[in-house]
């Protein structure tokens, strides 16, 4: 496909991605000179009118919506066996792999979200558009964070307050709402409780109900209570968690009951913490029990439908195709009554092991039992404590009949028993049955995620989910400080309630110190290698010294930031200081000179830091007799002294000249 030129104008580019019924292809809208997004409905459904149908419905469903956070439709159409949909190219990822990527989302950023996501339902819902499909993989977010809703391709457009749907459950397992898992009667309500699913994950890193086929997990939809967030994640504010319970309820009625008073709790929780959700208390909400009627008639659609043809999973598309022909009534009847024959016949089972055992169904002559066997009577032995082999040697001893009455959790050990039936010492006939119950251990759960977290909010969560806080030990990591790094048993593992759970947590980096050198006296370049060697860093302080004054200093260091012997983290800096020469200035030759003639090398050496003195005769015509300097190099601070002396009158000018 890649190459392929749709209706004079799409160029198909790339593949961008991939659903169960459709391919998505960045593409060059060469008309406009844009990047589009291209649908293309995969070859194999085009012979199916309900798929292409639906398909088509997706572009119909939106494309009069104008809202910023729903992606936008362009165009529509076919070419050939091509059925394609034209829509705005969003440069970004789907909130699944944002979610996935982070583990979980902070509060802050599931409400700026969350709000996002309620202004596209809100937009769609006033267009009587009823989505049907929300899930983080139908949610774009772009680089900059904006939220973008796409895949309506099972979206209902509505005429009246509800729609209904055929026998056909319709949408992705795991956010699918209890109506929908019903094949009931659906409104905007459905959005509310898939989105509230879809808060849930976001802000715990987990779906509420998952098991291994989407039958189950739509029944945990209709059956189970969710765990609420908080129990997952404490950080979350009580407000929010609120929000998502309420729009998760199993009952619409104690749901939101439109998307916009969801939306304005959302805003509110944003803007203060402490707002108070306020949770449905109708006093006509009422559990919804199934009839056995509805109970049979779930398993007969079961029994005729293939899990695939019901649920879409994690694909972009919902598999529409056509229930499978039924193979006759006849098998439906037969099991139906199997199954009802097993539950009558259990019940008697039951029903004769609490009146007295298997015997008394025989009741009367030609038992096999004497008389004296009926009326000799024995105690129930004490086995509470031990194994099932030690409880059976012991009641068989007594004779009496061992039977396992059933096996239940417990805080004793697994196969240990923990109750009779009837109790320890009641008298019973000889060759009664003694029913045992026997621990099957403790109950197992899911074992919390607390990698990253704080450590006393890791505590907190462990022990809020029915767990023990085993050894805590800690090593240094470049995870910051006192946060959990590693945690066993891992969570999302099963384990026993009551057991531990041991943590590691974090040191943060681990400190290494050197000892700082001693670099006086060194020459720079020797001092540069030695603070290397240590582990150090330097920064060297050229300091201009007068060499005739202290020549020791010139090319070495003579002062150190940090103390030798010093113990300091690896990685630190020392500054030192090191002598450089000055810049020296030859002494002058002025001798018969006028000091006219001088006066601006005069100003030259005192700018330099020289002292000039002139003794005698300071005009400008008197004559330089002799001068005075420490040296024939002289530097900043050094002084220099001029003896200067106006030449006699009658002194012969050309003398003077001859003398210069």
């Amino acid at each position: 496909m890649i190459g392929t030129m749709l209706n004079n104008r799409y160029e198909l580019l790339e593949k961008i991605g991939e659903g169960g019924m459709s391919v998505v292809y960045k593409a060059k809208c060469h008309k406009l000179n844009r990047y589009d997004a291209v649908k293309v409905l995969k070859k194999d459904y085009n012979n199916d009118v309900d798929v292409v149908e639906k398909f088509k419905r997706e572009a119909t469903a939106i494309a009069n919506l104008s809202d910023n956070n729903i992606v936008n439709i362009f165009d529509v159409g076919s070419q050939d066996d091509i059925n394609y949909i034209v829509m705005e190219y969003v440069r970004g990822k789907t909130l699944k792999q944002i979610i996935v990527e982070n583990t979980r989302l902070s509060y802050e950023r599931t409400i700026d979200i969350g709000v996002q996501i309620a202004r596209a339902l809100d937009c769609a819902h006033r267009n009587n558009i009823i989505h049907r499909d929300i899930k983080p993989q139908n949610i774009l977010v772009t680089d900059e964070g904006v939220v973008k809703v796409t895949d309506f391709g099972i979206a209902k457009a509505s005429s009246s307050v509800t729609i209904t749907n055929s026998n056909k459950i319709i949408g992705s397992a795991h956010y699918l709402s209890p109506e929908q898992a019903r094949g009931n009667f659906v409104d905007v309500r459905t959005d509310i409780y898939s989105f509230g699913i879809v808060l849930y994950e976001m802000i715990t890193g987990k779906v509420p109900f998952d098991a291994e086929s989407p039958v189950t997990i739509a029944l945990k939809h209709i059956q189970d209570e969710p765990v609420p967030p908080k129990q997952l994640n404490i950080a979350i504010p009580n407000s929010l968690n609120s929000l998502i319970l309420k729009a998760i309820q199993k009952d619409p009625n104690k749901r939101y009951q439109t998307i916009r008073e969801m939306l304005n709790d959302l805003l509110n929780i944003r803007q203060n913490l402490d707002y108070e959700v306020k949770m449905s208390n109708s006093d006509t909400d009422y559990t919804r029990v199934m009839s056995t009627d509805d109970v049979k008639r779930k398993m007969a659609d079961a029994a005729d439908t293939d899990e695939d043809d019901i649920f879409d999973e994690d694909d972009d598309d919902v598999k529409t195709r056509g229930r499978k022909k039924s193979s006759g009534n006849g098998k439906k009847i037969l099991l139906i009554a199997i199954a009802a024959l097993f539950v009558i016949l259990a019940g008697v089972a039951v029903g004769v092991l609490a009146s007295g055992g298997i015997g008394s169904l025989f009741a009367g002559g030609g038992t096999g039992i004497t008389d004296n066997m009926k009326n000799e009577e024995v105690k129930v032995p004490d086995v509470i404590g031990l194994s099932q082999d030690d409880a059976k040697d012991k009641i068989e001893s007594k004779g009496l009949v061992y039977v396992v009455r059933d096996e239940v959790n417990s805080s004793k050990k697994k196969g240990t028993i923990i109750k009779t039936f009837p109790d320890v010492g009641t008298k019973v006939k000889k060759n009664s049955e003694v029913g045992v119950r026997v621990s099957s251990g403790p109950a197992s759960q899911e074992v919390p995620e607390v990698k990253n977290y704080d450590l006393s909010q890791a505590e907190t969560l462990i022990t809020n989910s029915g767990f023990k806080v085993g050894k805590v030990e800690k090593e240094y990591s470049n995870v910051k400080e006192n946060r959990v790094i590693r945690q066993t048993p891992n969570g999302g593992e099963e384990a026993q309630k009551g057991s531990t759970v041991d943590l590691v947590v974090s040191l943060g980096p681990k400190i290494q110190t050197t000892v700082v050198p001693n670099l006086v006296n060194m020459t720079i370049d020797a001092a540069e290698v030695k603070v290397e060697d240590a582990k150090l860093k330097i920064v060297k302080i050229p300091v201009e010294v007068n060499p005739s004054e202290e020549p020791d200093k010139v090319g070495k260091v003579f002062e150190q930031s940090i103390d030798a012997n010093t113990k300091i983290e690896i990685g630190q800096t020392i500054k030192v200081k090191y002598g450089v020469a000055e810049k020296g200035y030859s002494a002058p030759n002025w001798e018969n000179k006028t000091l006219a003639s001088i006066k601006s090398q005069i100003r030259q050496y005192q700018k330099n830091g020289i002292t000039v003195n002139i003794e005698g005769d300071t005009t400008g015509n008197a004559v330089v007799q002799s001068v005075t300097a420490p040296s024939s190099t002289l530097y900043k601070g050094d002084s220099i002294t001029i003896t200067a002396k106006v030449p006699d009158t009658d002194q012969n000018p050309m003398q003077e000249d001859d003398a210069e």
